[in-house]
């Protein structure tokens, strides 16, 4: 004996599914008894599931075929009408359960092999289908060469011997605040670096006047790397 339980329409159920002999089954759902005779099969668990197609091959054939015994109750295709995967073919009744029957995949009905008020067994046909061609899927593009980068302009080096402001250690510059020519005193500040996640103002230890800013914000240093160079 197999028990199921389930909610339909937010009304909870309780079936068990005994098979006495070969064919024959006893259903019962909510504590009301039902006797299932399905010829020429094994027992089978009822199930709100959808209906089986045949054939796998897109393009061919997609045949729906009834998973359970139970009564016709509405008919929503047609006879040459396309539908989609998931769209909902007809209705059977299967103990006091409505069951849709939808279309497993994209095809065009070629024939309803019900009518309404039918009774049905597990196994047999509903719905004769074709199955939509897919489209071979197009070869993929081959990937485009990419733009070769510019050149990167050397960064302006310190003339030997001249005077300059070197960082203490290493770090990210986030801040210049000195340009070439500009006049400045003994220790204000010509740029500020972000180190060990604090920000350090560098200055300069001296006077004069800037000749070469040689960094820029977001550059990466190392310790004793000039930064501005004077004249």
């Amino acid at each position: 004996m197999k028990e199921f339980k389930f909610k339909i329409s937010g009304q909870d159920y309780k079936a068990t599914v005994d098979e006495k002999n070969a064919g024959s089954l006893v259903v019962t759902v909510n504590g009301q008894t039902y006797q299932v005779e399905v010829p020429q099969t094994k027992a089978a668990a009822p199930t709100m599931a959808r209906a089986k197609s045949q054939g796998a091959q897109a393009g061919g054939p997609k045949n729906v075929n009834s998973e359970l015994p139970g009564t016709v109750t509405k008919i929503i295709a047609a006879n040459g009408q396309h539908v989609k995967k998931g769209d909902v073919l007809l209705v059977i009744e299967a103990m006091k359960m409505a069951n849709d029957i939808v279309a497993d995949a994209d095809g065009t009905v070629q024939r309803i092999a019900v009518s309404e008020g039918q009774s049905v067994n597990q196994g047999d046909l509903l719905v004769e289908m074709v199955a939509d061609a897919v489209a071979a899927a197009p070869a993929p593009e081959a990937p485009k060469a990419a733009p070769a980068a510019a050149p990167v302009p050397a960064a302006p080096k310190a003339a030997a011997g001249a005077k300059v402001v070197e960082a203490p250690l290493p770090g990210t510059i986030t801040k210049v605040l000195v340009k070439a020519g500009q006049a400045v005193q003994a220790g204000e500040t010509v740029c500020v670096m972000e180190a060990m996640k604090m920000e350090n103002n560098i200055t300069a230890e001296f006077g004069g006047t800037i000749k070469n800013v040689l960094v820029d914000a977001g550059a990466q240093v190392q310790s004793g790397q000039a930064l501005v160079e004077f004249e």
